[in-house]
């Protein structure tokens, strides 16, 4: 027997138990409702997903190969369509996550309109984009099984005993599209308070990981931008428990907590930490300081000092009022931030660089792992590198290195096509091809995502059917470019109303109603000429 068969038995027990005001009620259609509805809370998906991220965190050490990828999505069906390709193309989902880019949610799902990364839209959003990216990918799984069922059913009127046992067994394995979703809660939105309430609604939607920063909330920053201000220790440790005591008030214990640090590019904090004593978590935050030692008759009226070994020191204070770090300090505090934060209860590390590098980014993990030698990373593959230029120029400096002559390229000027078809550029390309699996074997990174990739896509497609369809090609713009790639690259969305549920209707129509359903997919509907 199988689960299928089993719940189409309870249902005859249970439709015989209640007698004859159910006899319009077909035990297989619910069961196949059943199916089609797998998860029916967003706490069974945030505990599913925790476990497949548990289950991929412990083989990632067990073996740095095995390691993890997402793209950032920005719409629910975005984000079924990368689930549905996937699928299509490497027949599994394994591995493969989706990322929620608080970037994207703020240039894109705002009621405000397209915002900065600056924490400054509506927090619920964050949410709200969680739970329709879920809704779409059990809607995912709904089409997929009824397509099935259909095929179920026209191998048993065809009397084909074996194709409907062969169907029957993919019903039974189906894997569904539902998959970890890493969700950015930002800074927190607020005090801790405020972090603990919005990672409550995050899971409660489906969230199994959430990604929290150490930057302040009301000045918060794109990891890309200038100005980034950082918080001490203390601060950052209590949002990483509110997020925790979110979890286990919901019950998911093994959710997962990744710790962001933007230390490498920020300069600046709005406190001061507190000290209890020399070489504690606040002393050492406050060593990295910008300072100048002062006598005590050089005080003025409001000035901030630290005492420190016996000496004076006024950190250097901006006339925004905030202080800012030493130069050259930055790896140094992303160490202590990752360690810290591992140590107090966070799961994975977020290290926000300025290029993607594997020997800089696995020389701050190096450091880390000679304290917990099984920390991980979640790395962002940003689309805000010059990828072309930062390889190109990696490159050029290998090859430097190995004495190569060099004099036929402008390193200033790499990303020039005329350098397109050059060993330089070849050289390049493959190390960006490999950047993630040399990254994950080198650099500890567990995880590989890319926050707006769908963003860039998306404009670019509408740019290409834009630029043709406003122009000569009129409609073949549409056909060529769009359509007839569809119908020849088997791209579901060929077939929009199946894609929106038409079909599913249908049969639920006929569930309900029986010879009386009137249906949309007759012979007069013109998806039928897909085929």
């Amino acid at each position: 027997m199988t689960a299928y068969n089993d719940d189409i038995d309870d249902i005859r027990t249970l439709k015989e138990q209640n007698g004859s005001g159910w006899d319009a009620i077909d035990p297989e259609s619910v069961a196949r409702m059943r199916a089609q509805n797998r998860f029916r809370t967003g706490l069974e998906i945030a505990q599913y997903t925790a476990d497949i991220m548990r289950r991929d965190m412990a083989e990632y050490d067990a073996d740095s190969s095995v390691y993890t990828q997402s793209l950032g999505v920005w719409h629910g069906f975005i984000g079924q369509q990368k689930l549905i390709s996937i699928k299509k193309h490497l027949k599994s989902t394994n591995k493969r996550y989706l990322y929620l880019s608080g970037w994207m949610v703020a240039a894109l799902r705002s009621d405000f309109g397209p915002l900065p990364d600056q924490s400054m839209h509506e927090k619920t959003a964050v949410p709200a984009l969680i739970e329709e990216l879920y809704t779409f990918l059990r809607q995912a799984d709904a089409r997929e099984l009824d397509l099935l069922f259909t095929q179920l059913d026209r191998a048993r009127a065809a009397g084909d005993e074996t194709g409907a046992e062969f169907i029957q067994s993919q019903i039974d394995n189906h894997e569904t599209h539902v998959v970890p979703i890493i969700a950015d809660i930002d800074a927190g939105f607020g005090n801790p308070e405020a972090t603990y309430l919005l990672a409550k609604k995050m899971i409660e939607a489906g969230a199994c990981a959430i990604q929290i920063e150490n930057q302040v909330s009301d000045e918060k920053q794109c990891g890309h931008q200038d100005g980034k201000v950082t918080v001490p220790h203390e601060d950052f440790i209590a949002k990483l428990n509110a997020v925790r005591y979110a979890f286990l008030e919901l019950g998911i214990e093994n959710g997962v907590i990744v710790a962001r640090t933007d230390s490498l590019g920020a300069g600046l904090t709005q406190k001061l930490a507190v000290t209890h004593h020399p070489g504690d978590l606040g002393d050492r935050y406050n060593s990295f300081l910008d300072v100048e030692e002062i006598s005590e008759a050089d005080l003025g009226d409001g000035d901030v000092v630290i005492k420190r070994d016996g000496r004076l020191l006024r950190p250097k204070r901006l006339a925004s009022n905030l202080y800012q770090f030493r130069p050259g300090t930055g790896e140094e505090r992303v160490v202590l931030d990752c360690i810290t934060s591992l140590r107090n209860g966070a799961d994975l590390l977020w290290i926000e660089t300025e290029k993607p590098h594997v020997e800089q980014i696995a020389g701050m993990v190096d450091a880390i792992r000679a304290e917990i030698p099984n920390a991980k990373l979640v790395y962002n593959n940003s689309p805000s590198f010059n990828w072309t230029l930062n390889f190109r120029q990696q490159a050029y400096d290998a090859l430097a290195e190995q004495g190569q002559d060099v004099s036929a390229y402008d390193r200033s000027d790499l990303m020039s096509v005329e350098y397109d078809d050059t060993e330089l550029a070849r050289l390049a390309d493959e190390k960006i091809r490999t950047f993630q699996r040399d990254g994950s074997a080198r650099a500890g990174i567990f995880h590989h995502l890319i926050t707006l990739p769908t963003y860039h896509t998306a404009a670019l497609s509408t740019d290409d059917l834009a630029k043709g369809y406003f122009g000569d090609e009129g409609m073949l713009a549409y056909v060529r470019g769009v359509q007839r790639r569809e119908i020849r690259e088997g791209i579901a969305t060929v077939k929009h109303q199946n894609m929106a549920g038409s079909d599913i209707g249908d049969n639920h129509k006929e569930y309900f109603a029986g010879d009386a359903a009137l249906k949309a997919g007759g012979q007069h509907n013109t998806m039928n000429q897909f085929g």
